[in-house]
């Protein structure tokens, strides 16, 4: 598997407040959700972003509340993956059980710069900034992990059993 895409830059301790603020948690649609995505840290972020795009993020992206929709609007407003320096534990699961690809990669999160364009192989868990020219080996997916995020997430890994 592998990711392909423009990339929103953001810094650290971006929290699941300002992913999905809480006055849109009265829906959990996921379109619905990704049309608030981000609204508060980057108010265009839901117009500008692509499907495949990247997000990548300094330390520990998705600190806050534990709830799901924040990778859940990530995942829906079209992100293939998100490459942050650290992430919150909760945050991480979540995204797993979702089925959001997420790799925790300092040296790649310090180097890779807002619009780069970066390819990310899960299989092997290097990551391309394309624009730089320069490559980093992030944290590759146990092949556990990689076939609940190719079903889709957790929920959908286990039906398939």
């Amino acid at each position: 598997m592998k990711a392909n895409g423009t990339v929103f830059k953001y810094g650290s301790n971006v929290d699941t407040d300002v992913i999905i603020p809480a006055r849109y948690l009265n829906s959990s649609d996921p379109a619905e959700l990704a049309s608030h995505c981000m609204v508060d840290i980057d108010p265009d972020f839901v117009n500008k972003v692509q499907k495949g795009d990247i997000i990548v993020a300094d330390k520990n992206f998705g600190c806050g509340s534990s709830r799901e929709h924040a990778p859940i609007s990530i995942k829906a407003s079209g992100v293939s993956c998100v490459i942050a320096e650290t992430f919150a534990r909760i945050f991480y699961r979540n995204a797993i059980n979702i089925g959001l690809p997420i790799i925790e990669c300092p040296e790649a999160a310090k180097d890779i710069e807002n619009g780069n364009q970066v390819e990310v192989d899960f299989d092997s868990g290097m990551i391309y900034n394309r624009t730089k020219g320069t490559q980093f080996q992030g944290q590759a997916f146990p092949p556990f992990m990689q076939k609940i995020i190719a079903a889709g997430g957790l929920v959908n890994y286990i039906n398939e059993k």
